[in-house]
């Protein structure tokens, strides 16, 4: 049983968040992608269209998902950082 409860709690813990905490961040950053997806396709139709709003939107979610991340227990390891 732990084993099973320790699926659902032990990623979220080690980011700092309860498992309804980690749930709502996971739905808001997918839908935003999915969102930034569907700009991407109707840019590659009509290049027109959303020019830059694909990018921008890639680099809203990577810069918070950087800045809310808890240094302490879930360092950026393996991640490339942006040349500035």
């Amino acid at each position: 049983m732990r084993k099973l409860f320790g699926a659902f709690v032990d990623h979220p813990a080690s980011v700092g968040e309860s498992y309804g905490q980690h749930m709502g961040m996971a739905f808001s950053f997918g839908g935003r992608m999915i969102l930034a997806g569907i700009a991407c396709l109707l840019h590659g139709l009509l290049p027109f269209l959303f020019v830059t709003t694909g990018s921008a939107m890639i680099r809203g979610l990577h810069q918070e998902m950087v800045t809310h991340r808890r240094r302490d227990q879930h360092p950026a390891a393996g991640l490339a950082r942006p040349a500035e």
